[in-house]
């Protein structure tokens, strides 16, 4: 169980209590995680800091990342298209500050959107174990990807591979929306060389939508595991609800 609370605006601690409690209602356990520690804690990213650092760190030395001060209008009005509404993927980045040479002595991330320099035209494909073999072209499909915000908090492609790694995590269950983000880890896994670890089998589930078919999303508390808890719902039926076999 990792607790990924690393935006400090949207992260609580009475969250994480809420998040833990409801999955204790819905039968689910875990043999490691914050409330019961582990070979391979903290398991809260907040708590975690100094590992993102020493990969930003590595990854800065060995000329992956940049400096971009590109603001969010900035990146609107160059995006060629719109994004996949079935996505929360970021707009391919068009290279604004991909030449800079300033600045890549810093020693520390904060003050910039640090990048990764992906490599143009390569194939990244991978097999995952429910929608089959899948191939994105780094800068085509996605481009220069964020992995350190200007606001000094490390982002989630970042992290995630980061923890993969020091916890020899071996599967990766998650929606279908981060099927990108898979080749982007993956280039980014390479760039780390992390001595030993396999990537992980990787499999991707289809989107649970709503009546009119939109997919479900945070914002819909109506159907959060808490409201559902609430309005008297038992947890056989949220799991039923589910498609729990």
């Amino acid at each position: 169980m990792r607790n990924e609370d690393l935006d400090p605006q949207r992260s609580r601690a009475e969250f994480a209590r809420a998040m833990i409690e409801d999955l204790h209602w819905l039968g689910i356990r875990w043999s490691e995680g914050p409330d019961c520690g582990g070979a391979y804690g903290p398991y809260s990213q907040s708590e975690r800091r100094a590992h993102y650092l020493e990969a930003w760190r590595r990854l800065r030395d060995d000329g992956f990342l940049y400096p971009c001060t590109c603001s969010r209008k900035d990146l609107a009005q160059a995006a060629s298209a719109p994004n996949d509404a079935d996505t929360d993927d970021e707009p391919v980045y068009p290279g604004t500050c991909r030449d800079r040479k300033d600045a890549v002595e810093c020693m520390e991330p904060a003050g910039a959107n640090w990048r990764f320099r992906v490599p143009d035209g390569e194939e990244v494909e991978f097999a995952d174990l429910n929608l089959g073999r899948r191939r994105f072209v780094a800068g085509s499909d996605f481009g220069d990807f964020l992995v350190w915000r200007r606001d000094d908090v490390p982002a989630y492609q970042l992290a995630v591979v980061v923890d993969d790694a020091a916890m020899r995590i071996t599967e990766v269950v998650r929606g279908a929306d981060l099927l990108k983000s898979t080749a982007r880890q993956l280039l980014l896994m390479r760039a780390l060389g992390y001595a030993g670890y396999a990537a992980p089998d990787y499999f991707h589930c289809d989107l649970v939508r709503d009546a009119a078919g939109v997919r479900l999303a945070k914002r819909h508390d109506a159907l959060s595991v808490r409201h559902l808890r609430k309005s008297g719902m038992t947890a056989e039926r949220v799991l039923e609800m589910a498609g729990w076999p």
